[in-house]
């Protein structure tokens, strides 16, 4: 190895090492970069309709987005705190539930026999006191939420002065390469997002009319869960589906397969129809790609990487793709 490769490597891993004590850092920021080309889809949109300055549109979608917000937490808020009540008084009588079935199956008596050291309410109850330990830990990721939304505010507000900056140090012979990976990542990230909103709300809104139709109790809660979960594909509908299943067990068997079935439907109408379909003109993530990126960031970072895991797959399959495709021009130059 020659000294230019050595001081490369060396640069490489001080680089590396960097980067792991600022990921927290890293992490805000880049979730302020989503965040902020969210705001951007909308503001272009809202531009293209009205000839209205930047600063003025971002305001209108500001006010627009609070407005919604406080409309969904007027709404929704109280009957979400009544269900989730309610599944908290719900949750011993499915624990006896389910063991009432194990026993009653002779292949399953070990398991029936271990399961009051685990999911005995009387053992199970106390853990509730433990979440006011949490509280730190809530308090900060409010924190960086907010900060997150703060610079996204600010990145949203004059995005061109940022890109400057981004090329401002970039090599001469790589600005408009650069500068057209941006543009390539700004338009799969803000098609995606938008696929994405939709299709959870869609999931959201279908599920709740579903469950209604049912009569599946804590239809809300879960419908909500379904709709969030929507963001993490692959692993999030499957376990989105586990409390209106258990829920719907508490009724009877043939409710229970019923809400099987109808979340199997909707899943596969989610993930083969309808965001294939939402994601045809942008990018459509690879199952595997999705799934390790998650699987990764989610070790790495925990929760707050599996959530930001899919945008940051987006943004690296746009550039592997831009790197693949200038590595195969070359080679037929």
């Amino acid at each position: 190895m020659n000294s230019r490769n050595l001081i490369i490597t060396i640069t490489l891993v001080l680089i590396s090492l960097i980067a792991w004590q600022l990921r927290w850092v890293l992490l805000v920021l880049f979730g302020a970069v989503v965040l902020s080309v969210a705001l951007d889809v909308i503001i272009c949109k809202l531009q293209s309709k009205l000839p209205i300055s930047r600063y003025l549109a971002l305001t209108i979608v500001l006010i627009i987005l609070v407005l919604a917000g406080l409309f969904g937490f007027i709404l929704l808020v109280p009957e979400l705190i009544t269900q989730v009540k309610e599944l908290g008084t719900l949750l011993p009588t499915l624990i006896a539930k389910i063991k009432s079935i194990i026993a009653t199956q002779p292949r399953l008596i070990g398991l029936e026999q271990s399961i009051p050291e685990q999911l005995d309410w009387d053992r199970i109850q106390p853990l509730w006191s433990k979440l006011v330990e949490l509280a730190g830990g809530v308090a900060n990721s409010l924190m960086q939420l907010i900060l997150m939304s703060l610079l996204a505010i600010l990145l949203a507000l004059d995005p061109e002065s940022h890109r400057e900056i981004v090329l401002s140090v970039t090599p001469n012979n790589l600005k408009d390469e650069i500068n057209e990976l941006l543009d390539l990542c700004r338009i799969a990230l803000g098609g995606w997002l938008a696929g994405m909103t939709i299709s959870a709300g869609s999931i959201f809104i279908l599920t709740w009319i579903g469950l209604l139709y049912l009569q599946v109790p804590l239809a809300l809660l879960s419908a909500l869960i379904c709709g969030v979960l929507t963001f993490v594909p692959i692993i999030g509908p499957t376990i989105a589906t586990i409390l209106p299943l258990g829920i719907a067990l508490l009724l009877s068997p043939s409710v229970m397969l019923q809400v099987l079935i109808f979340r199997l439907i909707l899943q596969n109408l989610e993930a083969f129809v309808l965001t294939p379909i939402l994601l045809s003109r942008t990018v459509n993530l690879l199952p595997t790609i999705a799934l390790m990126s998650q699987l990764s960031l989610g070790v790495l970072l925990g929760l707050p990487g599996v959530l930001l895991a899919l945008p940051l797959a987006v943004v690296l399959q746009v550039a592997m793709h831009k790197l693949v495709s200038k590595t195969i021009l070359y080679a037929n130059n």
